[in-house]
């Protein structure tokens, strides 16, 4: 099967997509298609994108991630290459989308373009960040108790003053509770 008769089983499967976005660039960098998907989100924002150049709907920075993807997808035409994309939201701000890049051959051979398959990942980027933020902060609770523990621990192993063993052991006590706090409000 040909890289276009490919292209057109895939056609007939995500056209209509309410998920997965599917376009088609052709060899001058220009959409030739953009399933319902792609239109109902980019077309309110660029105008019909079929004929324009692709560069349009993204971040400048991310041109170059393209080409190169893309290359690597005409060097391994039997192979999908993934690529993650910010494209312009309309609002001043971007939709972060994850791609697979798969170069299209004619019938002779001669390259034809690009056809990408892909989704929109701004949320679980969200999340994800969101989750690392949550995952230092608890961290750092967790560490600062743990490390006066550990020092609180090292004083009463060298002090040989009944004294500071007392007031070392009530300073671990409320470590302790700190500690415990912490972890119950990790569970929460």
């Amino acid at each position: 099967m040909t890289g276009n008769q490919q292209f057109e089983v895939i056609k007939s499967l995500l056209g209509d997509s309410g998920t997965y976005y599917l376009i088609a660039v052709d060899m001058n960098s220009n959409y030739s298609y953009i399933n319902r998907r792609y239109a109902d989100i980019f077309k309110p924002i660029h105008g019909d994108l079929v004929g324009k150049n692709y560069a349009i709907t993204m971040h400048p920075d991310d041109q170059q991630t393209c080409q190169i993807v893309s290359e690597m997808a005409f060097k391994n035409p039997d192979s999908v290459f993934p690529a993650t994309i910010r494209k312009y939201d309309g609002h001043g701000g971007f939709i972060i989308t994850r791609w697979e890049y798969k170069a299209v051959f004619d019938d002779t051979g001669v390259p034809a373009g690009i056809y990408c398959i892909g989704h929109d990942i701004t949320e679980l980027m969200k999340i994800t960040s969101e989750l690392q933020q949550v995952k230092i902060s608890h961290s750092h609770s967790v560490r600062r108790h743990v490390a006066n523990l550990i020092g609180l621990g090292k004083i009463m192993q060298t002090s040989t003053e009944i004294g500071d063993m007392k007031d070392a052991a009530k300073m671990i006590v409320q470590s302790a509770i700190n500690l415990d706090e912490v972890i119950k409000e990790l569970y929460k």
